[in-house]
């Protein structure tokens, strides 16, 4: 399946800014990639949030309150963009957890710049997304190490940036491993206890 591309009920643009998303009056979840609005889909399945929430409580537990802060969708994050103009970003993600070591990119809105680690999990519906749109802005936009969660194959796909602003993919990790980000070393998620699920229903 496609993303959905969602047409704003405004004077149709070829590209559209941050400052455009802040006027959009609609309850539907918009990401705006490269200043292409896409619908998100409905909500996400029971299993794609207890990953959520299994992620979030490991990573908020070992960055604690003084280290870099912890983010959960949703949660806006203006890509490619320094200045404080919202007409200059075209970029807007709410990726499913983040990790920002630099206070300053925290503002009011959201994030203002580039996480140092993303993480998305891929539902049926948005994988397509994660693994070509969202790839390609968050390697253009500098974030240091993405990951991809991927609970129907119980594999994590681990993508680190190099010297050259390239994304190299290392091995992918299975339910059997232990993944250690190669940007915090001590943090380790035991893939085990991550997709040890109910099964879902209905």
């Amino acid at each position: 399946m496609n993303p959905q591309i969602y047409i704003p009920e405004t004077t149709p643009k070829a590209k559209y800014s941050y400052a455009d998303y802040l006027q959009w009056k609609t309850e539907k979840r918009i990401e705006l990639i490269d200043g292409v609005p896409f619908e998100l889909f409905p909500a996400p399945s029971t299993t794609h949030q207890r990953i959520s929430r299994k992620l979030s409580r490991k990573t908020f537990n070992f960055f604690g309150e003084d280290g870099c802060e912890v983010f959960s969708a949703p949660f806006d994050v203006r890509l490619t963009q320094k200045s404080g103009n919202d007409e200059e970003v075209f970029t807007v993600v709410q990726p499913d957890l983040c990790v920002i070591c630099d206070k300053h990119k925290i503002d009011r809105k959201g994030c203002l710049g580039t996480p140092d680690l993303v993480v998305e999990i891929l539902s049926p519906g948005n994988s397509a997304r994660e693994k070509r749109d969202k790839f390609n802005v968050y390697e253009k936009g500098g974030v240091r190490e993405y990951w991809m969660v991927d609970f129907r194959e119980k594999m994590v796909l681990v993508y680190v940036l190099n010297e050259l602003g390239k994304f190299i993919g290392l091995q992918p990790l299975t339910e059997m491993d232990i993944l250690t980000s190669s940007i915090f070393p001590k943090l380790e998620i035991n893939l085990t206890e991550l997709f040890d699920l109910p099964e879902e229903k209905g």
